[in-house]
């Protein structure tokens, strides 16, 4: 990865440029354009423009100094980018959910198209990680629960439609929208199956729900819960991202998070098997992410004799030793 030169001009532009630079990061021209563009030529001095490394490929920019202004922009692949604009722009507002993600505000790509800058609104608020209160967690859980009510409610309405009469041409992207959701739900094993039976829905998940990607701020009296890094976005039952939570908190709290769940779907209409099941299936998921993490240690040491892939197995293996269901003490079946 070869850093680009990029001329003398703002104090934005300077700050920027020098900061980036010196981790080598790629398309620094084209994200100071586009940053010029958004902040529309404001100026300030040198010392009141910060650049921080939050981590790998992400940084947060300050303009203004401690009252100023300060937005977060993130490094992407064109692949990822494409993904995560999909996800700010159409997919979380079709479902209306565009208040669940920080807002998207620029991009830029580096002339040679190997890498994308987005820029995006700094939420201003602290990870769970780095404040776990109980009102926040809540906040974060409701969040959750409206993520994984929407893909049925997208089927529901797509059969609807087929009573409304509608130009031929939109009831052909119906039909084949349809199509794709119910594959999407046939073509999953019988693990993912058994899901369904039990009552877990099949709905968009975030991919990587750990506390680290979950921000809370206060919105006059009420915590209101954002996630980001939606790198991992997919489709599945919503046990997986449950599951992701509930093993990165503390165990005392998993209950009344489980519980504070379930009862946000059933408000919603969806019911949920008894603690017990979902303690199987909550293990089943943090088993399967288990067993997708041997392969690229497991490469690397059949192909290039890499002393890390030994090390990885071990790791994981020890982990494997160690994996219990997140809840010590489930209760019987729902009613």
């Amino acid at each position: 990865m070869t850093a680009n030169p990029v001329s003398a001009g703002s104090p934005l532009r300077d700050r920027v440029a020098r900061s980036l630079d010196e981790r080598r990061e790629p398309g620094v021209a084209e994200l100071c354009d586009a940053l010029e563009r958004l902040l529309d030529g404001a100026t300030a001095s040198d010392d009141a423009i910060a650049v921080d490394r939050l981590q790998k490929g992400v940084y947060r920019l300050r303009v203004g100094g401690a009252c100023g202004r300060t937005l977060v922009i993130k490094r992407h692949t064109p692949a990822m980018a494409h993904t995560d604009r999909l996800v700010a722009e159409r997919w979380l507002p079709a479902l209306g959910l565009g208040d669940g993600y920080p807002q998207l505000l620029t991009a830029a790509a580096q002339h040679e198209g190997r890498w994308v800058w987005h820029v995006y609104e700094d939420l201003r608020s602290e990870a769970l990680a780095a404040r776990w209160e109980h009102p926040r967690v809540e906040a974060a859980i409701d969040l959750i629960a409206r993520l994984h009510t929407r893909l049925r409610d997208g089927i529901a309405v797509l059969e609807a439609l087929a009573t409304v009469r509608t130009p031929v041409t939109f009831a052909v992207a119906r039909c084949r929208l349809l199509e794709r959701l119910y594959w999407l739900l046939d073509a999953a094993p019988g693990q993912v199956r058994l899901m369904d039976e039990a009552g877990v829905p099949e709905t968009l998940l975030h991919g990587d729900l750990g506390r680290k990607n979950i921000f809370v701020a206060s919105d006059g009296d009420r915590p209101c819960a954002r996630l980001i890094d939606w790198d991992h976005v997919g489709v599945g039952p919503a046990s997986y991202d449950v599951s992701t939570l509930l093993y990165q908190s503390p165990l005392d709290d998993r209950p009344w998070m489980l519980c504070r769940y379930r009862e946000a779907l059933e408000r919603a209409g969806h019911r949920l098997p008894g603690d017990r099941e979902l303690n199987a299936l909550f293990h089943a998921a943090e088993t399967a992410r288990g067993v997708s993490s041997i392969i690229w240690p497991a490469m690397a040491l059949l192909n290039d004799g890499a002393e890390w892939g030994r090390s990885g197995l071990v790791d994981i293996d020890d982990w494997f030793e160690n994996l219990r269901p997140p809840l010590s003490d489930p209760v019987g079946s729902a009613a």
